[in-house]
């Protein structure tokens, strides 16, 4: 193992390259702090991810941060949802599939129970900014074009985080992976290619490895659910045992492409279901008023470009259900759910021809924004007076590190707040940031902790109800409580 230890210190380093660092970088040097660096721990960056929903929130704390992103990431989103035709299309007189323009809602006798539009021009009317669908990569890939080339690195995973009080700045210890290239993007798992099961953060040491050590007035961790940030700086504290994600007793079983569907079978989904539909949720509506609605599963039937179908289970299930689980045993899982949540004979029968070699699993974790009675202590000392648990908010900064995106308050994507409520965050964190810059405050430790303060304040509360309905989706348990939080959610103003 080589060692390199370089003497600059930069003001910002941000660990992690994904969407919500990316922008964070943006946002900063739009506000005057260019002696930063972004970096990440894949090798290269590459075609990998899925579709990411970016609400009028999200949109609206990408115009804040930088009205030209907000541009570029727009015509980059529109021009995925409108592609242009192939010279095949055109040649031969081929048109893709005609689909409406609603994510509909469907129970389990095919009856419409809601829609929600699809198009920018729908939700601008409503909101004051519009919807837009973006592939990660192309989100990462737009973002990182609007970055000087040399300040984003890839081959720098972070392995240790130091605070070094002498030189008034901390230190990350990263190493540069010269043995295998792993793919730290991959959020589901097939148990068939190996490069897409790689854990986002590997914990053995290959054997050719060179470790730098970069230093910086302050760190920005957007390093994901599984942060190595997170979880360093936690260490030894008492949010020891909230360092590494929870799961939150959700997982997904999907089937991305179906090949070769029966006529007679193709034809009743079309009917019964899908109908002009590119893409609808499938649902039992007598339990849509539970507050517990999402114990019961939900299935998420789409259309693809090429026309092929697909599906996304989601499922309340106990981990160790998927555990190794891959191919036709995963198809036995899916069926057992169906079959417990009362589906239909042709769902049951779409699902059991599923090409074993395209199932997928993801299991959703979660770093609770509050955790109370939800957990089990550790000592008798996190319990009050009257011997009952205490209620835990586990910190978002420590020092010099501040945690922003998934790192702070990862959940699972039911309401498609991931990435929205990281923009928000990377709006806050640049406009803090740049304002201890401007004062030049980097020494002032105290004006550290009160920015980082003021960022906790801000962002946890919204943060607490997102979650809170993201995992039970309250917002659609009635009229009401759908425009209670579509108004809580995409009416705020951002200046």
């Amino acid at each position: 193992m080589s060692y390199s230890s370089p003497t600059e210190i930069y003001d910002v380093v941000v660990v992690g390259a994904g969407p919500i660092g990316l922008a964070t970088a943006i946002g900063l040097r739009k506000r005057g702090v260019e002696n930063l660096l972004v970096v990440d721990q894949t090798r290269a960056f590459r075609q990998v991810g899925q579709i990411l929903d970016l609400l009028p929130n999200g949109l609206k704390a990408l115009k804040y941060l930088d009205l030209t992103t907000y541009e570029e990431v727009k015509k980059t989103g529109i021009g995925f949802s409108n592609p242009k035709q192939s010279n095949n299309q055109k040649t031969t007189g081929q048109k893709p599939p005609k689909t409406s323009s609603q994510w509909v809602s469907k129970n389990l006798q095919g009856e419409q129970i809601q829609s929600i539009p699809l198009g920018y021009d729908d939700w601008f009317k409503d909101y004051g900014e519009g919807r837009v669908s973006i592939p990660w990569y192309d989100l990462q890939t737009t973002l990182r074009n609007l970055l000087p080339q040399d300040t984003v690195k890839a081959n720098h995973r972070c392995i240790n985080v130091v605070a070094e009080p002498e030189s008034g700045c901390v230190r990350i210890d990263c190493v540069s992976d010269r043995a295998i290239e792993a793919n730290p993007y991959a959020y589901w798992a097939d148990g068939q290619k190996q490069n897409d099961t790689q854990p986002q953060n590997l914990d053995s040491a290959p054997q050719q490895l060179e470790t730098k050590s970069i230093r910086a007035k302050l760190i920005v961790a957007a390093d994901g659910i599984n942060s190595t940030v997170r979880r360093v700086v936690y260490t030894d504290t008492e949010y020891g045992a909230f360092a590494r994600p929870e799961y939150s007793g959700f997982a997904a079983i999907a089937c991305r492409e179906m090949a070769h569907i029966p006529n007679e079978l193709l034809t009743e989904l079309e009917d019964k279901f899908l109908q002009d539909s590119s893409i609808l949720t499938i649902t039992n509506d007598e339990i849509s008023l539970d507050s517990a609605c999402m114990e019961e599963p939900r299935m998420i039937l789409f259309r693809r470009a090429s026309g092929q179908l697909g599906y996304i289970l989601h499922l309340a299930l106990p981990l160790h259900w998927l555990q190794e689980k891959s191919g036709n045993s995963l198809v036995d899982l899916a069926m057992q759910e169906l079959e417990k949540g009362g589906f239909p004979n042709v769902l049951k029968q779409f699902v059991r021809i599923s090409p074993p070699g395209n199932m997928q699993q993801r299991p959703y974790y979660i770093h609770r924004v509050t955790i109370s009675d939800s957990i089990q202590f550790p000592s008798t000392s996190e319990r009050n007076s009257k011997g009952h648990p205490v209620t835990i908010q586990p910190a978002w900064s420590a020092g010099r590190v501040v945690l922003v995106g998934d790192a702070a308050h990862g959940m699972p994507p039911f309401m498609a707040q991931g990435a929205n409520q990281g923009f928000e965050d990377a709006l806050l964190i640049a406009t803090l940031i740049a304002n201890i810059a401007q004062e030049n405050n980097w020494d002032d430790m105290q004006a550290i902790a009160k920015a980082f303060e003021k960022y906790e304040c801000l962002r946890r509360p919204l943060m607490e109800y997102v979650q809170q309905v993201t995992l039970k989706q309250i917002s659609y348990s009635s009229d009401k409580q759908r425009r209670e939080y579509n108004q809580k959610m995409y009416c705020r103003n951002f200046e």
